[in-house]
């Protein structure tokens, strides 16, 4: 099991958890310091339960590979790539690990390279969508990782949508 900051702020708790429950250091700088899932993070790395693990440099790549190709690597942050990388480089090493996580781009991105994962307070997403960016004014398309927020045509704020779906591996 690896969790991402999500998890915790909906009230996951390692403590109650027999399995090994992993995540990545940087989960901490993610939640308000002296908050009840802050508390609960450091209570469980401090008693073992939470085991704290950075992902090899190796599987960042893969990961950042499989978000630039469905669309979703402006919307992970570099917290949600390092638990990612984590679940991934855990698969590698022979483990079944899932990700808890509400977070639809992690969700997204975990399915793209077959990863599992389970939400809590929400039913997760249903299809894993490849996206693209696009001017609503103009309609000029955009690849999914472009980085200017705005069209380069008339100005106009650029949205995103789904270009394709598919149905998810796990179904």
């Amino acid at each position: 099991m690896v969790l991402d900051t999500s998890a915790l702020i909906a009230g996951f708790d390692p403590l109650s958890i027999v399995d090994d429950v992993y995540s990545v250091g940087a989960v901490e700088g993610e939640l308000a310091s002296g908050s009840l899932p802050w508390v609960r993070f450091k209570t469980a790395v401090e008693n073992r339960k939470l085991k704290l693990k950075a992902p090899k440099t190796e599987f960042l790549d893969r990961v950042r590979e499989s978000s630039r190709d469905v669309g979703d690597i402006l919307f992970l942050s570099d917290v949600d790539f390092q638990v990612l990388a984590l679940a991934l480089e855990l698969k590698s090493t022979g483990n079944e690990p899932f990700i808890v996580t509400d977070d639809y781009s992690i969700q997204n991105v975990a399915d793209q390279l077959g990863l599992e994962f389970a939400p809590l307070m929400t039913f997760g997403i249903r299809f894993r969508l490849h996206w693209i960016r696009y001017c609503p004014a103009c309609h000029r398309k955009y690849p999914p990782d472009y980085k200017l927020k705005k069209c380069e045509i008339c100005g106009t704020e650029l949205k995103r949508k789904p270009l394709k779906k598919t149905a998810l591996k796990r179904e």
